[in-house]
């Protein structure tokens, strides 16, 4: 079994998924007393949150390669990054190690490939809907139609993230802002929806839309499972 290495922390309360996911997910392959080899390097949110509004990208990718280090110092064979925004440095990380990184978007890409969907809804944070590092990932490497919110609906959707989510706030009218909003992606034309970051899992799932719905935290630690044991090569 190989050992898996998580950069999480962004936020702890869907790094909390990632570990109970891989754990369960190879006690489930494996049967008995078996789980899942990984190490943790979990990073402090707040810094990384201002940082990310004020556009310090250059800062982050510090962080994040920083962590990668230490993943790779401590035993890692390759790496998941707990967060779908902080794959904006993702090429710049991999660069910084010489252990694969397993990217989350095609990680999920290949869920969606395989149910045959052409056109995709994406929620996440506001990074994530608007600027190119998720989505175009999706369209020239999957030929998928991505469908994002409209700017107001954009708004809403980050800022229950950031508001709400990653402090572990669980808020029903929230929910059903979301469900609205799914819905409006599915008027447009999606087919399915990405929950593009990994705390939007903790609000909504798939009995909340009329299309299948990618959870990419499950989708990505699964995945991770599937290459630690030897099922899949990445």
């Amino acid at each position: 079994m190989k050992t898996i290495g998580i950069i999480g922390g962004m936020s702890w309360e869907s790094s909390i998924e990632y570990y109970r996911i891989i754990n369960v997910v190879t006690r489930e392959k494996l049967g008995g007393l078996h789980s899942g080899k990984s190490i943790m390097v979990s990073v402090d949110f707040a810094p990384i949150e201002e940082m990310q509004k004020n556009n310090k990208w250059g800062e982050l990718t510090d962080v994040m390669v920083t962590a990668a280090i230490q993943l790779v110092s401590g035993g890692a064979d390759f790496i998941v990054i707990a967060t779908n925004t902080m794959h904006k440095m993702y090429e710049a990380v991999q660069r910084a190690v010489n252990i694969p990184i397993l990217h989350i978007a095609d990680a999920t890409a290949y869920r969606v490939k395989k149910q045959n969907i052409q056109s995709i809804g994406l929620l996440g944070t506001i990074f994530t809907m608007e600027m190119d590092f998720y989505k175009k990932r999706l369209i020239d490497n999957f030929n998928l139609n991505v469908v994002v919110p409209e700017k107001k609906d954009r708004m809403i959707v980050n800022q229950i993230i950031y508001e709400e989510l990653v402090l572990g706030k669980i808020k029903q009218e929230s929910r059903g802002e979301y469900i609205r909003v799914m819905k409006k992606l599915v008027e447009l034309g999606a087919e399915g929806v990405i929950l593009g970051c990994t705390e939007i899992s903790l609000l909504v799932g798939a009995n909340d839309t009329s299309v299948p719905v990618f959870d990419t935290t499950r989708i990505h630690a699964e995945t991770a499972v599937e290459i630690a044991l030897g099922e899949k090569n990445l």
